[in-house]
């Protein structure tokens, strides 16, 4: 891309952005809601050939007692479901909304699959507002969610090689 040339949004979203605050306000009542906590953890991915990778935890998340993933107790489980967001796909992007669409080819939430959500996005120099363009079912009740990322700093291969040393 020539230096005088701006990039377009599809090319500014390319990285990785962490996530700064995810909040969901009730359509009805307008009370909002921080659903992964004051201080959540997560990534969204996007890369150049398309797809994209969204996870979103709350901080400080309890371990399972047994160590092993796949003998955790009933609430163990529920604790760690109702904790975490993931989900990965291809994405695709309206220039003019600038609307992104998320296409869930694989997702923590099972009846997320297969579909595909608008985003109706606004980015500034570092951050990334992510808005689904209705509300969705959440706990309960119909609530809009505002997401808010920013652009992660670029990931350091020297570290890799203090690790090894």
């Amino acid at each position: 891309m020539s230096p005088n040339v701006l990039p377009s949004f599809r090319e500014s979203l390319v990285g990785a952005w962490q996530l700064v605050s995810c909040t969901e306000t009730d359509a009805a009542t307008g009370e909002t809601f921080l659903p992964m906590g004051p201080s959540p953890r997560g990534l969204i991915l996007y890369t150049a050939d398309g797809y994209m990778s969204a996870q979103l935890s709350s901080p400080d998340r309890p371990g399972f007692k047994s160590g092993d993933m796949y003998t955790g107790t009933p609430n163990e489980y529920l604790v760690a479901g109702r904790s975490y967001l993931a989900y990965s796909g291809p994405y695709y992007v309206d220039e003019t909304g600038p609307l992104i669409v998320h296409e869930m080819f694989v997702s923590l939430f099972p009846n997320w699959q297969g579909q595909q959500q608008m985003r109706i996005a606004r980015l500034t120099h570092d951050q990334l507002h992510l808005s689904p363009d209705r509300p969705h079912l959440f706990n309960g009740s119909l609530k809009s969610a505002l997401i808010v990322w920013r652009r992660a700093p670029t990931n350091n291969v020297i570290r890799l090689q203090q690790l090894r040393a």
